[in-house]
């Protein structure tokens, strides 16, 4: 394919000079809380442009990036961005926006006779809200997790849908948890989704159940890690794959997949990406082989996957001020060691052209916290049903970012992003699986765009 090379610039906010975003006849979507993109890919899969993503963590915006170089990155908090503001970054303008989606992080409850949307801790799903109502979009998909419809939190997730209600948006009910193991995706992971449409849209469905797809068929074909001594200072290596399953040989690239309608990437499929290996004791390793597949490592309390089952929530692990945990990974069904960060991004249906950020601690993170590709793919093509269209897959191919953004500490990434510092509170130390040592507190800082 012909590759097509988009301009990388960093743009201070405000006054600076803009640079047209690349047209498109596509729909159009808006990303918030982006992270690494798993929403962004599964929209852009199921036929939108992803025109501008919002990541307040730096590391993930120059990630995202890298994947969607047709994208404006807006590294900015969304509590102090408006709707104008990212029409105006993103170039947008007046265009009617077709979907906003995000998943917004909720870190607390409202107690008895208090709005859980008054909640401070809940600002951000609070800010969600007003931006959809801001940018008036066709379509709004909020997700977040399963808890949301249990016990006392039922009463915040009420809110959250009278807010879209006043807003000018209908919300399909009753509302769904939808697991990605329904959706094609090897993995046991519930999450709840809310489909609103503004007033005069269809109102989309819920998707339909898919196939469903194994451990083995996501990553039996991957070589062994612990094969390269390449891997034990570098996350790629040129290597090649054993027999592929039909589900691999979509990751790959290698065949067609009907439901794919995103952008093709340039790549080098002989390349295995995501695959720095972890150092275990012998001890461990021994534990490891002890432990029958689809149970649970009575020490590590890591899970050893079932080939012929799914995989187990995959989770993301905490910051500094949390602990600065990588969180727990599953044990290889026939392996002694845990699964690398390709592995699990193939359980998490990210196709082999995606790249994360080299260290095992943000991989993992921006695996775990994001949407499952597959999953969100499936709801957004519900929004081109109920629009009425008939997507097309493109024919020229994007070459990704520059892979300097691959491996940036969060100081790296805040000086790539202009900031006065970092927003996240960093990694404080190291792991037993790895990391990196970004040690940034927490501050407020200025908005800035990567543009294309």
């Amino acid at each position: 394919c012909k590759s097509v090379v988009f301009n990388e610039t960093v743009l201070a906010i405000p006054g600076a000079p803009m640079t047209k975003t690349p047209a498109t006849s596509r729909p159009i979507v808006v990303d918030l809380f982006a992270g690494a993109g798993g929403l962004s890919l599964g929209f852009e899969q199921a036929g939108f442009d992803v025109v501008a993503s919002v990541e307040v963590d730096p590391v993930h915006a120059a990630v995202h990036h890298h994947n969607f170089p047709a994208s404006v990155a807006i590294c900015r908090s969304v509590v102090s961005l408006s709707g104008a503001q990212i029409r105006a970054l993103a170039d947008i303008g007046d265009r009617d926006i077709d979907a906003v989606c995000g998943g917004a992080p909720c870190q607390g409850f409202s107690t008895i006779g208090k709005r859980a949307l008054d909640d401070p801790r809940n600002s951000l799903v609070q800010h969600f809200c007003r931006l959809v109502k801001e940018l008036q979009p066709k379509y709004a998909v909020f997700e977040n997790v399963r808890g949301l419809t249990m016990g006392a939190h039922k009463a915040f997730l009420h809110e959250i849908i009278e807010t879209l209600s006043a807003g000018g948006y209908t919300v399909q009910l009753p509302y769904r948890v939808l697991n990605a193991a329904d959706h094609g995706v090897p993995q046991d992971r519930k999450r709840l989704f809310l489909l609103a449409a503004r007033h005069g849209q269809v109102v989309p469905d819920y998707p339909v159940k898919a196939a469903p797809v194994t451990v083995s068929d996501a990553i039996g074909d991957l070589p062994d890690a612990d094969l390269f001594e390449a891997l034990l200072d570098s996350d790629h290596v040129a290597a090649k794959l054993g027999p592929r399953s039909v589900y691999a040989r979509r990751l790959r690239g290698e065949t067609l997949d009907a439901g794919d309608f995103s952008h093709p990437r340039s790549w080098n499929p002989r390349l295995l990406t995501a695959s720095t290996r972890t150092a275990h004791t012998e001890l461990s390793r021994a534990r490891f082989r002890a432990t029958a597949p689809g149970s649970t490592e009575p020490i590590s309390r890591f899970l050893r996957l079932d080939p012929a089952g799914v995989c187990n929530t995959l989770r993301a692990g905490t910051d500094s001020a949390r602990g600065a945990f990588t969180s727990p990974r599953p044990i290889h069904p026939h392996l002694a060691r845990v699964i690398t960060v390709r592995e699990a991004a193939r359980l998490h249906s990210y196709p082999d052209w995606f790249r994360f950020h080299a260290t095992k601690w943000h991989g993992f993170r921006q695996i775990g916290n994001s949407v499952p590709p597959l999953l969100a793919r499936a709801v957004a093509s519900q929004l081109i049903s109920a629009m009425g269209l008939a997507p097309s897959k493109p024919t020229v191919a994007l070459a990704l970012g520059s892979e300097a953004a691959l491996n940036y500490t969060m100081a790296d990434a805040v000086r790539r992003y202009g900031l006065a510092a970092s927003p996240i509170a960093g990694r404080i130390r190291a792991s037993a699986y790895g990391g990196d040592a970004a040690t940034q507190p927490q501050f407020e800082f200025d908005a800035v765009v990567v543009d294309v």
